[in-house]
């Protein structure tokens, strides 16, 4: 395992990817707190040796400083259509959190020495089949604004000396939840099948190498700035619905038309259902981290085989 910082914070520490990264440090020597609305429903799903606390004031007076922060606290951007309200919601629980941290550390004297902070390919905005690594240029869309005013929130850090790395992170494949959670049930029935012309790139990667790469993120010194957070086996969104109904042995035939997501959900089926993304972690590789799901299909039968 790549080293380990001696005091983690984590925001976000009971979602999907936080609840993971978490378990994974409780099995280390490392400290494990996480910054949660609700410490006592994430002291009830998280490990024993991970502390929930309610507000970042209840750090004050550790004998063990935070050296490491994981920020990966933001309501889910692809639930529903993106109202006005929804919005609000998403830039605040975002550049809102972030922005805390900084307060508090700003005033502290013992800095971190890495913020690993969440983004996610939105930055680039729809694309076609160019391939984007971390110096792909950006096209105006919400999710770009959304993910460059958080990315500007956390470089915020490095005025203090912190290493600042910004996670641009794909649809996140793993068990019980995510991507697959709403996919499953349609292709186990027969009903799944491609988006669209199916021909929209998805860049996507096993939650499992995504929690790697964080843990990579604290090792590696040399990595700073945009990470991206995905596979190297890139594939259309007609090859993944192929290839999951593959690993299910189901059809993939029940196309869902564009103008019907476009209908249903607005601007977020425009930007994160009918376009995407053709992502490559350039850096990532270059640093040496090794995935251990480098193509889609094996990621997605180790996933349906678990338990």
């Amino acid at each position: 395992m790549a080293e380990i910082q001696s005091h983690v914070l984590i925001t976000g520490g009971t979602g999907f990817i936080g609840e993971i990264l978490c378990r994974e440090l409780a099995e280390t020597d490392a400290r494990v707190t996480v910054l949660s609305r609700h410490p006592g429903r994430a002291g009830a799903k998280l490990p024993a040796a991970v502390r929930p606390i309610g507000g970042l004031e209840e750090l004050d007076g550790d004998d063990v400083p935070v050296t490491a922060i994981v920020n990966l606290a933001g309501e889910p951007i692809a639930d529903g259509r993106w109202t006005a309200e929804k919005r609000r919601e998403l830039f605040d629980s975002r550049i809102g959190t972030t922005r805390d941290l900084f307060n508090y550390f700003a005033g502290v004297e013992h800095k971190p020495e890495v913020l690993v902070s969440g983004s996610a390919i939105g930055y680039y905005g729809p694309h076609g089949s160019e391939v984007l690594d971390e110096s792909g240029n950006a096209n105006p869309s919400l999710s770009h604004d959304l993910c460059a005013a958080w990315e500007q929130a956390a470089l915020r850090f490095e005025a203090m000396g912190t290493r600042v790395c910004l996670l641009r992170t794909g649809i996140v494949l793993g068990p019980n939840g995510g991507a697959l959670g709403s996919l499953l049930p349609l292709f186990k029935w027969g009903l799944g099948g491609p988006i669209g012309s199916g021909r929209q790139w998805m860049s996507w990667i096993h939650r499992d190498d995504l929690v790697g790469m964080i843990l990579h993120c604290f090792s590696r010194k040399d990595l700073a700035g945009p990470v991206n957070g995905t596979a190297p086996g890139v594939v259309t969104n007609r090859t993944f619905a192929r290839t999951l109904a593959k690993v299910l042995r189901r059809p993939a035939v029940m196309r869902t038309p564009g103008w019907v997501l476009k209908l249903i959900y607005g601007q977020m089926a425009e930007e994160l259902l009918i376009s995407g993304q053709k992502v490559y972690p350039r850096k990532a590789l270059q640093a040496r981290f090794r995935f251990r799901f480098p193509e889609l299909e094996p990621a997605l039968r180790d996933i349906l085989n678990r338990p």
